[in-house]
């Protein structure tokens, strides 16, 4: 039986980078159908509402077996609705956001090579949005739990194991958050002690921003743990030690859902002009493949798309070349079409 998948194109430069995603994956004919949606600040700013995503959206949404979003704007200020992301990663409960930060071949290294995987709470935090406004006074509830924490911890843990690592190094503020960060903190503990071959190596999050720069290397093979906020801002601080923001993909995983989404924004900026790397939108595209049961396309969308990189040849501006998004997408889809099928 034929899978099925919502693709959300977005705005600002997310539909084109969808396109150019679905160009690759396309090619190499998954049995998924994939089903576009919209979502984001442009379909709001033509039809108003509490909420960026259509009711027609939603509908599909529930009906598929997993979703890819593509990069999406959101408003900074009261009133405005919340974004794409996080309301889907919350109604599905998508609590493991995972984002990979490895050094690609061919690529500059600006602070030597890393390899690691950073590891988000998903849905709790001062993402739940509970936000009030008395006067001059603005408050916001922080939320966490001891059932998210530790299955959040426990995704960590049995991730480091998969992938034959040692360590878990979590990521907290417990001394002065001591309640909220200091449950978060128990929590991965006691999920610990069902592990006993991966070690568990706590920092505080201000020091590890720092040793993130000093010393990257310490945290290679390293599955990075953390709460919702800070780990949405360190796995973006760790993106600069790679090639490009460009380059970093995520997925949301539920129990029994996921969406997939390139780890950057929306760049509105750049809207129309066919010039953003679509590595991370790729990728992410090439990992729901993967999710779906489509393990070879994935992994030869993957091949593809680190050798195209590697030689240099048809990459994009901030990879130090002169390809438009669609021809770095064409170079990806036509390696990716003969790893795939010369394997067959």
């Amino acid at each position: 039986m034929s899978r099925k998948a919502a693709v959300i194109r977005g705005d600002g430069t997310g539909p084109e980078l969808v396109d150019a995603m679905l160009r690759v994956i396309n090619a190499l004919e998954p049995e998924i159908e994939l089903i576009p949606c919209e979502a984001g600040l442009e379909w709001w700013q033509k039809h108003g509402g509490d909420t960026f995503i259509p009711p027609e959206t939603w509908e599909v949404l529930k009906s598929v077996d997993a979703c890819f979003k593509g990069p999406t704007t959101t408003l900074p200020g009261p009133g405005t609705p919340k974004s794409v992301a996080v309301t889907i990663r919350r109604y599905f409960d998508l609590y493991a956001n995972v984002r990979p930060i490895k050094t690609i071949e061919g690529t500059k290294r600006p602070l030597g090579d890393v390899d690691f995987i950073c590891v988000r709470e998903g849905t709790e935090g001062l993402y739940v949005g509970a936000e009030n406004r008395i006067g001059d006074t603005a408050v916001g509830l922080r939320v966490i739990t001891r059932r998210a924490s530790e299955r959040i911890a426990r995704f960590a843990f049995n991730l480091a194991r998969e992938k034959g690592w040692g360590t878990v190094t979590l990521i907290h503020k417990a001394n002065i958050c001591k309640e909220t960060d200091g449950l978060f903190l128990e929590s991965a503990r006691r999920v610990k002690k069902e592990f006993r071959d991966v070690e568990l190596n706590e920092l505080f999050v201000d020091n590890f921003a720092q040793q993130l720069i000093k010393n990257p290397q310490r945290f290679n093979t390293h599955i990075i743990l953390g709460p919702n906020l800070y780990m949405d801002i360190i796995s973006e601080e760790a993106s600069a030690l790679i090639a490009s923001i460009g380059c970093v993909y995520s997925a949301n995983i539920g129990d029994s859902y996921a969406m997939f989404e390139p780890a950057h924004g929306s760049a509105p900026k750049y809207k129309g002009l066919n010039k953003v790397n679509p590595t991370a939108t790729i990728l992410a595209g090439a990992w729901m493949l993967k999710y779906l049961g489509e393990e070879d396309k994935g992994e030869a969308i993957f091949r593809a798309t680190w050798e195209v990189i590697g030689e240099g040849l048809h990459v994009t501006y901030d990879l130090g070349g002169e390809a438009s998004t669609m021809e770095m997408a064409e170079a990806i889809k036509n390696k990716a079409v003969e790893i795939y099928f010369k394997g067959r």
